[in-house]
């Protein structure tokens, strides 16, 4: 691409301007019809670039708007072929990005979800924490489908690596909190972020220094210290083991210079999707606090989990299911906690993709929702797992709260500490498959009731229905 001149469009926006500029420099009002018509011709044949493109940049953000399980990995998949690099910025192996290559079932951790698209790179940036046994588990099942990535996948040097003791730590932290436990996926996410925080974390730059298995005793050493705080007495040395021996497959892959990477792509016109792990509303700052996990998981993330500035993010893809979903323990206003909640499950296959764990299902929380289109300035939706509702001849939308008696569209501070009761509005359910929909014309009128609904609600539109788990089973709007 290159430099675009003046077109139609252009002409009528900015004739006018350039008009009053030549009765300005003329000091007449009495700017005759045909000197118009010469400013006219005079305008457009100087051919002034509006912009060139070949300076323009880009990078679209994808992330989740509820409680993580919205179904990502299958929207980046569609979507990776659009872009040059795919990116995933926070998060670590707590994320599972499901999708399905030649019918078969891939779970995908911390490699980002546009790996199985030929001449795209994808990235992992210094916003994720690592886990190299995890990452070499999944390099190899990638592999396995003929996927080299040792050219296609690059690692920020400043990536803050988990080790077995983060593991560890975290198992322990988790069993001494007794009835009130986080629902912690126990991947060493959380200690590694405060690892990080606390300036005490090893990098995956640091494997390349000399020094490194001192500066890993001594941090394990440190380690050793907190969990003899915990009585812990589990045997972790198989985990060290399969550590060290990661570690070595590590240092073969891309290593690199994370924030010149991806700038040096977007520099280049290379188009970028930024890929979210967990959901808008486990994010450690505007989430369910402390129900959350140990990232910003929002839109802001992405400028600090990559190196990017602000003003090169362009649109915001926000990915929520027809209904809600949560694992693990804290507030979920909607949850149906009775057979409506159990068919949602049953029917919609609700069981984590990372820990098996079944999911608590409830109706779509819309308050939620347009929380979480607000802080991370959601631009377009996706809405998955329509086709789970086909069954459901009512549908429930909460439009509202009450809050110790007083209704509220707003989420409340520690939200785990009030009386919240959701505000429903009734909906008439399509009672009828909806999968084998190929286009928005073929959708159930209901259905599409319903979809209205929301996107008034929310102020943003749902541009794509997911119907099925199938890669072609994904409907545009055209919104």
């Amino acid at each position: 691409m290159g430099t675009i001149y003046i077109d139609q469009v252009t002409f009528v926006y900015f004739f006018p301007l350039y008009l009053v500029v030549q009765v300005w420099k003329n000091n007449s009002v009495a700017f005759c019809r045909g000197c118009i018509f010469a400013a006219a011709r005079q305008f457009i044949s100087c051919r002034l670039p509006v912009f060139n493109t070949t300076n323009l940049i880009m990078i679209d953000v994808l992330l989740g708007l509820q409680w993580g399980d919205e179904g990502k990995g299958k929207i980046v998949d569609y979507f990776a072929k659009d872009y040059d690099v795919v990116a995933r910025f926070q998060g670590g192996p707590n994320a599972g990005h499901t999708l399905y290559v030649a019918d078969k079932k891939i779970v995908l951790h911390q490699i980002p979800s546009g790996v199985f698209h030929t001449n795209k790179l994808n990235f992992i940036g210094n916003g994720v924490v690592l886990d190299p046994v995890v990452l070499k588990k999944e390099c190899d099942t990638v592999a396995s489908f003929g996927v080299d990535l040792k050219k296609t996948l690059f690692i920020a040097e400043r990536a803050h690596l988990i080790l077995p003791t983060h593991r560890a730590l975290d198992k322990a932290a988790e069993a001494s909190k007794g009835q009130q436990k986080i629902g912690s996926t126990l991947k060493g996410i959380s200690p590694t972020y405060m690892d990080k925080t606390g300036r005490n974390g090893l990098r995956v730059g640091d494997l390349l220094d000399k020094n490194f298995t001192t500066a890993y005793i001594k941090l394990r050493l440190k380690h050793q210290k907190l969990l003899d705080n915990y009585a812990f007495s589990d045997d972790i040395t198989a985990w060290e083991e399969e550590f060290f021996e990661a570690l070595e497959f590590l240092k073969q892959l891309n290593i690199v210079n994370g924030e010149s990477f991806i700038n040096k792509q977007l520099q280049a016109g290379k188009k970028v999707l930024a890929e979210g792990a967990q959901g808008s509303m486990l994010d450690i700052d505007f989430g369910t606090f402390p129900f959350v996990t140990s990232s910003n998981t929002i839109s802001a993330g992405v400028c600090s989990g990559l190196g990017v500035a602000p003003q090169k993010i362009r649109d915001v893809i926000g990915v929520t299911k027809a209904y809600c979903t949560r694992v693990g323990a804290g507030p979920f206003p909607t949850e149906l906690d009775n057979e409506v909640g159990e068919a949602l499950r049953k029917t919609g296959n609700e069981f984590g993709a990372t820990t098996g764990r079944p999911r608590r299902c409830g109706w779509i929380d819309l308050v939620a929702l347009k929380f979480a289109c607000m802080i991370n300035g959601v631009t377009s939706i996706v809405m998955t797992k329509a086709d789970v509702l086909d069954a459901f001849r009512e549908l429930e939308v909460c439009t509202a709260y009450k809050v110790n008696g007083k209704e509220t569209d707003e989420i409340p501070f520690r939200i785990d500490r009030q009386d919240v009761q959701p505000v429903y509005k009734k909906f008439a359910g399509w009672d009828k498959p909806s999968s084998a929909a190929k286009t928005a014309k073929e959708l159930p009128d209901t259905m599409t009731t319903y979809v209205n609904f929301i996107n008034q609600y929310l102020g943003v539109n749902i541009q794509y229905i997911s119907n099925g788990p199938g890669r072609d089973q994904l409907i545009s709007l055209g919104k």
